[in-house]
C-alpha cells in the first residue's frame, strides 16, 4: 500500500465525523441552510422581489417563493447571463453550466463561488466514505479515469461557460491530478467517438484502478478497449481495476452487461450530481440508498408527485417527508436557484439517516389513458424478467401507441435493444406485462378492463440507441435516453431500427 492510500485512510476517518453529523442532524442542518440562503440573498433582485426580509420560517418561505421551472426563472436568468450582478445571488456567477433542456433548448445554470466547492467536496466524500467503510484504498495509488465533457470553456457576458463535467475538471484536487486520465488534450476532443478512441489509445496500457462516468458511455469505452485487446475482459486489461463510480442514470439496466464486460461484479458507488448542485451519494456498500447532502448549500423541498401538477400542491421540508413515497425534488441553492423544480422524482428509503433513490423524471411518464406509469416501474418490470430469463438488455425506451394501424386496442410499445435476446419474444413480453401490472394497479385495471392490450416489445438492431443519439447530436457526455415518454417523438424515430 502506497503513501497516498495510507494517508487517504486517515483522511477518510477524519471526514467521516462530519458525515456522521450530517447523518444524525439533517433536519436541523436544513433549517439552518434555509435561513442562511435567505439572509445571503436578501439584497438581490430576486430577494427584493420576493420580500426576503419578511421570511423567518418555512411557512413564510412558501408564501413568498413559488415553485418554478427553468422557463419561469428565465427572466432572472437572462438578466444574469447578460452580465447584471446581484440578480439571483450576490455578485455574478463564477460559471454558467450549459445544459440541453428538452423544452427550453439550451439552459444556463448558475454556479457560484460558494456552490462550486460543494461539487468537489461531495465527490471526494463519496470516495472517502467507501475507503472508511471498506478499508480499500489502493485505487488512489493507481490511475483514475473520469469520462466527461470537454473542459474547454467559452464566455457569456464575461462568465466562463461550459458543461458541468468540464467545469469540474478545472477543480480536481492537485493530489489527484497526476493520477487522473484522460490527458487535458484528449479531454478537449469534442467529438465523442473520436474522444473515446483516443482515450482507449491513451489508457489501454495504464494501471487503471477507478473508472467513472455515465454507464452507457462507459460501456462504449469498455467495448472499444476489449476490441483493441482482442476480446479480452476489462479485468485482464486492467488487473487492478476495483471501483466503478457512476451517476446520471439507474445502473441496474446496465449492470449485467457492464459486469460481463469487466469479468466480475465490481464494487460501485452511485452519485447524484446535477448542474444545479450535488444532491446525494451512496455512502455504504451495504445500502443502495443515497445519503442526501443536507449541509451543502442546498435547501430541499419535496412535492408529492400525485399533486405536482395541481394548482396548489403540498410542499414539504425534509422533516415532513415519509418513506417510500414519490416526491418531485425542489431545490433552493447557494448559486441562486429558488423554488427550482429539477424535474427528478425521488423516494426515501431511510429517514435515519435520510437516504433517497431516484425514481424517474416528473415529465417522463406514460399516462395516455390515466395509468401514470413511471420510470421506476418500467425499469423494474423489464429488468426483473430479463434477470429471470437470462436476457441481456442494452438499452430501451417506452411510448404509448394510441392509434395502432393494425386495428387493435391501444398499447404500450417497448423499444428494446438486446445483447442477448429472449428465446421466445411473445412469452417474454407477456411476463414483462404481468410484472408491470403488479407494479401499477392503474395499468392493471386498463388491461383487465380491455382498454389497453398487453404491451408489445420491438427488438432493435445492434447499436440502435447509439445511432439514434448520434442522429440527435447527443452522443456521449451527460446525455441520456429517456426511459419513457408520453408522446411518440422518440418512438417514431426508433421505428427505423426495428429488426
Amino acid at each position: 500500500m502506497g503513501l497516498k492510500a495510507i494517508l487517504s485512510k486517515l483522511f477518510a476517518a477524519w471526514v467521516n465525523r462530519d458525515i456522521n453529523n450530517l447523518r444524525q442532524n439533517a433536519v436541523a442542518l436544513q433549517r439552518q441552510t434555509m435561513q442562511q440562503l435567505v439572509q445571503q440573498a436578501t439584497a438581490t433582485a430576486f430577494g427584493k422581489d420576493h420580500q426576503f426580509t419578511n421570511i423567518h420560517t418555512y411557512e413564510d418561505f412558501k408564501l413568498n417563493v413559488p415553485i418554478r421551472d427553468y422557463e419561469d426563472l428565465r427572466p432572472y436568468i437572462d438578466r444574469m447571463t447578460h452580465g447584471e450582478p446581484d440578480v439571483l445571488w450576490p455578485g455574478k456567477p463564477a460559471y454558467l453550466a450549459k445544459t440541453s433542456g428538452t423544452t427550453s433548448g439550451v439552459k444556463y445554470i448558475p454556479i457560484s463561488k460558494e456552490s462550486m466547492p460543494e461539487h468537489i467536496k461531495a465527490a471526494r466524500n463519496a470516495l472517502l466514505s467507501y475507503i472508511h467503510e471498506t478499508g480499500k484504498a489502493d485505487f488512489v495509488d493507481g490511475k483514475m479515469i473520469f469520462l466527461q465533457g470537454s473542459p474547454v470553456m467559452s464566455e457569456k457576458a464575461g462568465i466562463a461557460t461550459g458543461r458541468l463535467s468540464g467545469i469540474v475538471a478545472h477543480h480536481v484536487p492537485a493530489y489527484l491530478q497526476k493520477n487522473r486520465l484522460p490527458s487535458y488534450e484528449i479531454n478537449c476532443i469534442d467529438d465523442w467517438e473520436q474522444k473515446v478512441d483516443a482515450i482507449v489509445e491513451e489508457t489501454h496500457n495504464q494501471d487503471m484502478r477507478l473508472i467513472s462516468g455515465i454507464p452507457p458511455w462507459c460501456q462504449m469505452y469498455f467495448d472499444r478497449l476489449s476490441a483493441k485487446a482482442g476480446g479480452k475482459k476489462i479485468k485482464d486489461i486492467f488487473p487492478n481495476f476495483k471501483l466503478f463510480v457512476y451517476g446520471g442514470v439507474n445502473y441496474e439496466p446496465y449492470r449485467s452487461r457492464i459486469e460481463e464486460s469487466i469479468g466480475f461484479g465490481i464494487d460501485t458507488i452511485e452519485t447524484y450530481p446535477a448542474s444545479e448542485g450535488f444532491i446525494a451519494f451512496q455512502d455504504s456498500q451495504k445500502d443502495k440508498g443515497l445519503l442526501l447532502l443536507a449541509n451543502s448549500g442546498i435547501f430541499y423541498e419535496f412535492v408529492p408527485t400525485d399533486e405536482f401538477f395541481n394548482d396548489h400542491p403540498a410542499r414539504l421540508s425534509l422533516g415532513e417527508v415519509e418513506l417510500n413515497k414519490n416526491y418531485a425534488l425542489i431545490m433552493n441553492t447557494n448559486a441562486g436557484l429558488w423554488g427550482y423544480s429539477l424535474g427528478d422524482t425521488v423516494k426515501f428509503t431511510s429517514l435515519k439517516p435520510h437516504k433517497i433513490v431516484v425514481t424517474g423524471r416528473i415529465k417522463h411518464y406514460i399516462s395516455a389513458f390515466g395509468e401514470h406509469v413511471i420510470g421506476e416501474e418500467v425499469e423494474h418490470a423489464l429488468m426483473s424478467v430479463a434477470k429471470q430469463e437470462g436476457v441481456d438488455v442494452v438499452e430501451f425506451t417506452v411510448a404509448p401507441q394510441v392509434n395502432p394501424v393494425e386495428d387493435s386496442l391501444p398499447y404500450h410499445e417497448w423499444f428494446v435493444e438486446f445483447g442477448k435476446a429472449p428465446a421466445n419474444m411473445v412469452s417474454f413480453a407477456q411476463k414483462v406485462d404481468a410484472a408491470l401490472q403488479q407494479k401499477n394497479i392503474y395499468y392493471q385495471d386498463l388491461i383487465t378492463g380491455n382498454i389497453l392490450r398487453p404491451l408489445v416489445v420491438r427488438s432493435l438492431q445492434p447499436d440502435s440507441f447509439i445511432n439514434f443519439m448520434r442522429s440527435q447530436g447527443k452522443l456521449g457526455g451527460q446525455n441520456k435516453v429517456p426511459r419513457l415518454s408520453n408522446d411518440r417523438k422518440i418512438a417514431d424515430a426508433l421505428v427505423n431500427y426495428i429488426i
